[in-house]
């Protein structure tokens, strides 16, 4: 409770309040209050899409940040763990912080300071202080790395920020990088996803052309893509209009798509892709766009 309090960020759940009771019926029990959130399961987050993990991926790398740079110096999690985890609104948060521990390691030479994994172990400097440099840090890093980043942030990524995610990932598992310059290069592919940038020599210039109808939507026609944002059909988050031209054209059996008013985390607009437009009706908050012919 005291830590949840003291570390209080954005990716750290969110304590409300508490209340302590001790009477004949119940001695000496405190309760805590927080924010409810969803517990984080791996499968299914594999199975949604790369906007979503990434956003994940990003939360993650902000709180390592926090943590690093917290009040009470930097925090490492001993059990870090999908589960310690909970998604609020598509935002990774940290609920449980039993395992936390401060305290760095002290030590007399570098031979004090491995850091020790199933798969590797690392050696890390030890301090003119006398304390393994950066041990909580790494210890996050290289756990966010083999829990979370390897699996979610290359997965069904753009094409195009496919090498910068593979140098995070890769810097991440050997540890080359720090917290600091982590979270840099995640803010980076942020920045290229959200400002459009990342679509730079990567849509073809399409020689087919759509007809815009305007206030109006496909009811049915729909078919399947992976992965979607909506099980039964085809929802993807698009940039521009650009780049819905170019799914479209990517898929075999898309002839026309519907351009909602909804938005991702990062302000990209959802679109649906149809196989066909024979039932074209009313909707004031839709624009369909079908495949000229020709």
């Amino acid at each position: 409770m005291v830590l949840l309090e003291r570390l209080r960020h954005p990716n750290v759940l969110q304590l409300y309040g508490y209340c302590y009771q001790d009477s004949e019926d119940i001695p000496d029990t405190l309760t805590t209050i927080t924010e409810l959130g969803a517990p984080v399961e791996m499968i299914q987050l594999l199975q949604t899409s790369w906007e979503d993990r990434f956003r994940i991926c990003l939360s993650l790398g902000r709180l390592l940040h926090h943590l690093a740079h917290s009040p009470l110096g930097s925090v490492t999690l001993l059990d870090f763990r999908p589960r310690q985890f909970v998604l609020v609104d598509g935002e990774l948060k940290v609920t449980d912080l039993d395992d936390a521990r401060v305290e760095e390691t002290p030590c007399a030479s570098s031979a004090d300071c491995i850091l020790e994994f199933p798969a590797r172990n690392f050696t890390l400097p030890c301090s003119a202080q006398g304390w393994c440099d950066g041990m909580n840090e790494k210890r996050n890093l290289y756990n966010a790395y083999r829990f979370f980043f390897t699996y979610l942030l290359p997965h069904s990524a753009p094409p195009s920020l496919r090498p910068l995610l593979d140098i995070i990932v890769n810097a991440t598992g050997e540890l080359t990088w720090g917290v600091d310059e982590t979270l840099a290069q995640l803010e980076t592919v942020l920045n290229l996803y959200r400002s459009g940038q990342y679509l730079q020599n990567s849509t073809t210039s399409s020689s087919a052309e759509y007809q815009r109808i305007p206030d109006s939507t496909i009811p049915q026609e729909d078919y399947r893509c992976w992965p979607s944002y909506h099980h039964g059909s085809c929802l993807l988050s698009v940039f521009n209009l650009a780049e819905a031209v170019d799914v479209c054209e990517s898929h075999a059996q898309c002839h026309a798509f519907v351009v909602t008013n909804q938005t991702t985390w990062t302000g990209r607009k959802l679109v649906f892709f149809k196989t066909g437009w024979n039932q074209v009706v009313p909707d004031p908050n839709r624009t369909t766009y079908v495949r000229a012919p020709g």
